[in-house]
């Protein structure tokens, strides 16, 4: 996991190798066990290499701590890493991560029954059960409304009773459909023409783009003798109904993880976790804020304690990617947890996992 540190031309390490040895040596161990780790820890690890005195190590220890990557914790003699420390060894000192079979198996069962490649909600439950599971934290998966989607294709289908069922495309290919019920009685030839203006008129704009052009268009005198566009008024404005301001659907699961962590101990604090979960539009608005803030590179974003901007996340570490459906749309996908979290392979399992929705969506899955 560490990148081969640099040594002078006697063999001894460098300062800045040792910093990063002895950095490294505490956040992997401080994950493991949760405790401030001592020099005699560091002392053990480097028994058998040259230029790792008690003494040098205590003086590296120092000087992480002068540099704010370490603090001290009470009055013990052991050291924890600083958000600031987690935030130096993943940029600096992390290398890709090799996911271990069991994760990629966890990932990849995701897919398997014919359920999941025809259902992409259960697809994004199922995502976020295994992120939660394999994180040990909370795992978030964010399905983008109806709203961002380009339509592709507008299909009107006549039911009994005048019902109507209402298959909408997107340009990413997924599937929504409703039933609708109005007072007017239409032909299936009337839908059949309606719904190839619509396709003509509005096909590659967002739901809410075309809300607003067929509201400009109920103020036009074309609208009162053209039945067309009479027809498509009507229908679109019960088609559309709720679908152009409907928010991101959100999937969570493993809030109750967080229970018994140490760094979750005050109970004032894990209420306002809980109640930042539980506000799914504001859940969204964070993710999002975390895609656009301090990215590592790649594909992955993380953000550590204090980046966070809010308050009831600033003990947590928040690592997260987009995957792509096509187009300009895309969804989020994450993991939340302490600060005191496996950066990565975590963000190895967050990547991995946004490349595998990708590809089951794009093999042709429609959202009922």
């Amino acid at each position: 996991m560490v990148r081969s540190q640099a040594t002078t031309k006697s063999g001894r390490p460098t300062a800045d190798s040792r910093r990063q040895a002895v950095l490294s040596t505490i956040i992997e161990e401080h994950l493991i066990t949760g405790e401030a780790v001592g020099s005699h820890i560091i002392s053990e690890k480097f028994a058998r290499a040259t230029g790792w005195s008690s003494a040098t190590i205590r003086n590296v220890m120092s000087e992480l701590e002068e540099a704010g990557l370490l603090e001290q914790p009470h009055t013990s003699a052991g050291r924890i890493p600083t958000d600031q420390g987690y935030r130096y060894y993943v940029d600096n000192i992390l290398d890709s991560a090799k996911l271990s079979e069991n994760d990629l198996s966890a990932i990849e069962s995701i897919g398997a029954g014919q359920e999941i490649t025809a259902r992409p909600d259960r697809l994004m439950e199922r995502a976020s059960h295994v992120l939660s599971e394999l994180s040990k934290n909370v795992g978030i998966v964010v399905w983008p409304s109806l709203a961002e989607n380009r339509l592709k294709q507008i299909r009107f289908m006549k039911l009994s009773d005048n019902r109507i069922l209402v298959v909408l495309v997107s340009t990413s290919n997924i599937v929504h459909d409703k039933v609708i019920a109005l007072d007017e009685d239409f032909t299936q030839d009337e839908l059949n023409r309606t719904a190839r203006y619509l396709n003509s008129e509005f096909a590659g704009k967002t739901l809410i783009a075309i809300r607003s052009e067929i509201l400009a268009l109920m103020n036009k005198e074309k609208a009162l003798y053209d039945s067309v566009v009479r027809n498509a008024i009507l229908l679109c404005e019960r088609s559309f109904e709720d679908e152009d301001s409907a928010t991101a659907e959100v999937f969570l699961d493993g809030a109750s993880n967080i229970f018994g962590k140490p760094e979750f101990s005050n109970a004032e604090k894990v209420r306002e976790l809980f109640r930042t979960f539980e506000e799914k539009s504001r859940l969204v608005k964070i993710l999002n804020e975390c895609l656009a803030g301090d990215s590592t590179g790649g594909d992955v974003t993380v953000l550590i304690g204090q980046e966070n901007m809010t308050s009831s996340l600033k003990n947590c570490a928040v690592i997260t990617a987009s995957y792509n459906l096509g187009s300009d749309v895309s969804g989020t996908i994450g993991v939340v947890g302490p600060t005191r979290i496996e950066y990565g392979r975590m963000m190895a399992v967050v990547n991995y996992l946004a490349r595998f929705i990708e590809r089951a969506i794009s093999s042709g899955a429609s959202l009922h």
